[in-house]
């Protein structure tokens, strides 16, 4: 039995010796290679199932957030705090800045038609919705993400003594950076998903945009249901302020330094008008960059003295873009709920809802009647019959009394010739005719260009010539002016010397 043992593991070995007709290999090679084929072909089913399985929470978190965050942003670069110390002091001399000069906060006024809304008690910080989704967002592609924590150390936790404004959508402080750097950041109040359609709205409207006379957004918060926007700060407060707030007998709003506020601020609009999202950057023309210079077109819809923000050298700044409507370029206009302010409002949509760059362009006109005279768009302090400003307007050019319309604040007056063009421009851009109002772009022309009206008329060398009345361009609503002459000429004007 010994010897048939033997014999048996000796004709095995054989076997597993034996060559074999794949190649000549032997047998014990191709089983060695067939058990290495099977454990390769498992690794590699393994490996896919966990590659599949990895793609299918990649996609399902893309989707979750896309729904949450606008998806058009694709410029910025994420730049993540880390390490950030448990405070940050603010400099004591800043806290203070909205107080300067006696001003006040800025109180909003706003019109919703078929839909009232609510009032919010403002604590610092937006309230959290029991609906809301709590996600951490990292990127939306521009701009700069700041974290929440960040936030909080820059602004002393969101403290009531870095309040600048406030408004019926939240909320905007003053807050100094870990790199000193000085912004402005809105904290939108999450008013029944309301924090998320304006987060939205200013990204699609001015997130890549870039202009001298636009408010810069430079990035934006956005963990769990926060929603956050941070500004470039302006730091000589808003043209209400200067034009209603205590400023002394003499305001520093010479009438130049304000035909250069309303300039600005006509530039501004007409770039919003033709410009493509890829070209962000322009840097000459903020209403006519909005109606011209983008595309879509963006229309403000909250153009007044409040949202145009002042620097040092009285540059203006178009701001607060929370309102805005996108205008494609085959849309002569949008219909949509009535929103924006009392007094600046243009009559056909508040009555119809029908929107396009002509209701900015009359809200504009309603804000160079502010400039000039000083008054607020609705005044209820003053007799009934004046209470509108652009009823009152209206009556005094009708009489004949434009120079008695001009601020009184303002200590040089302007020339006859200069307050004729800023009033004829008042008239063209309130005209009850929306298709009969100017573009912005042709605002700008008409304030800038030195022979608007006058470039009808062939004028002697001498220039001493009144106007006929053929010599100034159609506007239904308008009454001329007088001319210098029936003014009693410019050098029986009592005029006080510049400062």
């Amino acid at each position: 039995m010994v010897v048939a043992g033997e014999n048996s593991d000796e004709s095995l070995g054989h076997k597993f010796m034996a060559e074999t007709s794949l190649f000549g290999l032997k047998l014990y090679v191709v089983i060695g290679i067939c058990v290495g084929c099977l454990i390769a072909i498992a690794i590699m089913i393994l490996l896919c199932f966990r590659s599949n399985r990895n793609s299918r929470k990649r996609r399902m978190r893309v989707k979750h957030t896309s729904s949450l965050i606008p998806i058009i942003s694709k410029e910025i670069v994420e730049i993540k705090a880390s390490d950030l110390p448990e405070k940050c002091k603010i400099d004591d001399a800043d806290k203070n800045e909205k107080e300067k000069k006696g001003f006040g906060k800025d109180a909003e006024k706003v019109i919703d038609v078929g839909k009232q809304s609510a009032e919010s008690n403002v604590s610092g910080g937006s309230q959290s919705s029991s609906s809301a989704v709590s996600v951490e967002i990292p990127n939306i592609g521009w701009g700069r993400w700041y974290a929440l924590q960040e936030l909080e150390i820059a602004t002393g936790n969101f403290s009531g003594e870095n309040v600048i404004g406030e408004g019926g959508y939240g909320v905007v402080y003053r807050g100094v950076l870990l790199d000193g750097s000085v912004v402005a950041v809105k904290n939108l109040l999450n008013n029944k998903g309301q924090a998320e359609k304006e987060f939205k709205v200013e990204v699609e409207a001015i997130g890549k945009v870039r202009h001298k006379n636009l408010v810069g957004l430079i990035g934006y918060c956005a963990e769990g249901v926060q929603r956050m926007l941070v500004y470039e700060y302006i730091d000589n407060g808003n043209l209400e302020q200067w034009l209603h707030g205590d400023v002394g007998p003499v305001s520093p709003l010479t009438w130049d330094v304000r035909m250069k506020i309303a300039v600005g601020t006509a530039k501004g609009c007409v770039i919003l008008s033709h410009f493509s999202f890829h070209r962000a950057y322009i840097s000459s023309v903020s209403l006519a960059y909005l109606h011209e210079g983008l595309e879509p077109k963006v229309v403000h819809r909250d153009i007044k003295s409040s949202n145009i923000l002042l620097d040092k050298n009285w540059n203006p700044r178009v701001s607060d873009f929370g309102l805005a409507k996108l205008l494609g370029s085959d849309a002569s206009y949008v219909t949509t709920r009535v929103m924006g302010t009392f007094g600046y409002v243009a009559p056909e949509y508040a009555s119809t809802g029908m929107l396009n760059e002509g209701s900015d362009v009359y809200s504009y006109g309603v804000l160079l009647m502010e400039i000039i005279s000083g008054r607020s768009p609705v005044d209820y302090a003053r007799p009934t019959e004046v209470v509108n400003l652009v009823d009152w307007f209206k009556g005094m050019v009708a009489s004949r009394r434009g120079e008695e319309m001009v601020d009184p604040l303002i200590e040089v007056q302007p020339s006859p010739r200069a307050l004729k063009r800023a009033l004829l421009v008042c008239l063209r851009c309130i005209d009850m005719d929306a298709n009969k109002r100017p573009k912005m772009g042709q605002v700008v022309h008409m304030l800038e260009a030195d022979e608007f009206p006058f470039r009808a008329e062939h004028r002697s060398a001498r220039e001493a010539a009144p106007l006929p009345p053929r010599a100034v361009p159609v506007v239904t609503n308008r009454i001329p002016f007088p001319s210098k002459t029936a003014a009693g000429g410019g050098g029986d004007l009592k005029r006080s010397q510049w400062r």
